[in-house]
């Protein structure tokens, strides 16, 4: 599996929304600002990221982003299921968070290799939240 500019831009961008969230929704201009991300390409996630109920919206002079809910309780996981088109390991689809399904899977011989790796992967991913990494720099 590969993991995208978008997992990792996305994290960023969650976590720069969590460290800011006591100023209110924070706009996609001082999220650019801070992190180095082009607004267009922030615009894009935040799409995903709201059609995934991790962020709220709200228009307005005073609107911008906020997480919709605690830090704490957003993985690093989570992010990743909302932004990548595809969980896959590379080369075999399994399980629901996958865009393909080999057509073998039924007899495949590393099957569970493959499962177990995919767990594995998330479990890592999931023991890690927003409010985990906000002292760390990205």
């Amino acid at each position: 599996m590969r993991l995208s500019t978008k997992s990792r831009y996305g994290t960023r961008m969650l976590i720069d929304i969590a460290q800011h969230a006591h100023d209110g929704p924070v706009s996609v201009a001082e999220i650019g600002s801070r992190t180095g991300i082009s607004e267009k390409y922030m615009e894009k996630l935040i799409r995903r990221l709201k059609r995934a109920g991790l962020v709220i919206s709200k228009r307005g002079p005073k609107g911008g982003h906020q997480l919709s809910k605690p830090a704490e309780d957003i993985t690093v996981g989570d992010v990743v299921r909302a932004l990548e088109d595809c969980v896959v390991l590379k080369g075999c689809g399994l399980g629901r968070d996958t865009c393909a399904t080999c057509t073998r899977l039924s007899t495949c011989p590393t099957k569970a290799v493959w499962e177990q790796a995919s767990e594995a992967m998330f479990k890592t991913l999931d023991s890690y939240s927003l409010k985990s990494l906000m002292g760390v720099s990205l």
